[in-house]
């Protein structure tokens, strides 16, 4: 064939015969096959998986489920028997529970709480190694460490609204209970000292005793209810709460539990961490949101309470 007769052939022709050509070729094929490719959905984080999960949950699994929210850090790293003592549960439960999450036993789980933290962490420390004390800190400064996390946390998950509705609660409450057992009791009697203080007619459930139970049958829509609670809540205080409830009274729970049954029932949920490498919860933050909660209070009305706070402290 001339060269002419090349030149007078439609390059359109020699176009089409080397796109059939690749579609032939089933590697070039799917290189070009892009828009049916669909991305992947973003892998569910553990707290997300376990808060998905929670509404199928028996009561034992529903307070491993709670803590492991709650508690990232410590749960990443127990034992199943730790994390089940502080429950106060079975390890078996614990290993029940990972199964019915997908995975095959604890470990796998607690793999999963360990990626969660981490990239939790990465993201709190914006390029800082958020180290208090360096490398191999001591028992006790361990404990201070989670403290200062605890802190931040806590901090972190204040909402303004909140504390803005319990001190107009508070304020404008004519009685006000203070519920709040075993470790729990020494915050409420703090509490009701500080209200006492600033000259709110208030009263304490410390115990679960008879006249504990009375006060609680008292309450009526008129009543304050504020709860405090760490970890599984003492039967009084669901008791508070459910009447409170019931009756139409507001209350405000105070707890380490985002989801638990105390901050569902309340009006007003104010959430602390007290996650800690200590055989105890921490109450740092605990103590925090109670000092935060009372200064809003003084703050909001200092003119009418500022004449009996000079007098205290004059004492």
């Amino acid at each position: 064939m001339s060269k002419a007769a090349l030149a007078d052939k439609p390059a359109h022709k020699t176009v089409a015969n080397k796109t059939a050509a690749k579609a032939d070729s089933p590697i070039k094929a799917s290189k070009t096959s892009k828009p049916t490719v669909k991305a992947e959905a973003e892998p569910l984080t553990l707290s997300a998986l376990i808060r998905g999960k929670l509404d199928g949950c028996s009561r034992a699994q529903r307070d491993v489920a709670l803590y492991i929210i709650d508690h990232l850090e410590e749960s990443a790293f127990q034992t199943a028997e730790q994390l089940a003592a502080q429950v106060q549960t079975s390890s078996s439960t614990v290993v029940r529970f990972s199964q019915a999450l997908g995975f095959e036993g604890f470990p796998e789980l607690q793999t999963a709480a360990r990626e969660e933290y981490r990239a939790t962490r990465r993201e709190q420390e914006t390029g800082s190694n958020g180290s208090l004390f360096g490398l191999n800190p001591t028992p006790a400064e361990s404990v201070v460490a989670a403290d200062q996390i605890n802190i931040e946390e806590t901090a972190r998950r204040m909402d303004r609204a909140t504390f803005d509705a319990a001190v107009e609660a508070i304020t404008t409450s004519r009685n006000i209970l203070v519920v709040g057992t075993d470790q729990m009791a020494f915050f409420a009697s703090y509490m009701r000292h500080m209200l006492m203080l600033l000259e709110h007619r208030c009263e304490l459930i410390a115990s679960p005793s008879q006249d504990s139970i009375n006060r609680v049958a008292r309450i009526d829509e008129d009543t304050l209810v504020i709860a405090f609670c760490a970890g599984r809540p003492h039967t009084i205080v669901t008791r508070a709460m459910r009447l409170a409830n019931t009756r139409g009274a507001r209350s405000i729970s105070i707890t380490d539990a985002s989801m638990s049954e105390i901050a569902k029932l309340s009006t007003h949920h104010m959430y602390y961490s007290s996650t800690s490498p200590s055989f105890v919860r921490s109450h740092t933050g605990l103590l925090s949101v109670v000092q935060g909660l009372v200064n809003e209070l003084y703050a909001s009305n200092s003119d009418v309470y500022g004449g009996r706070i000079r007098a205290y402290r004059g004492k």
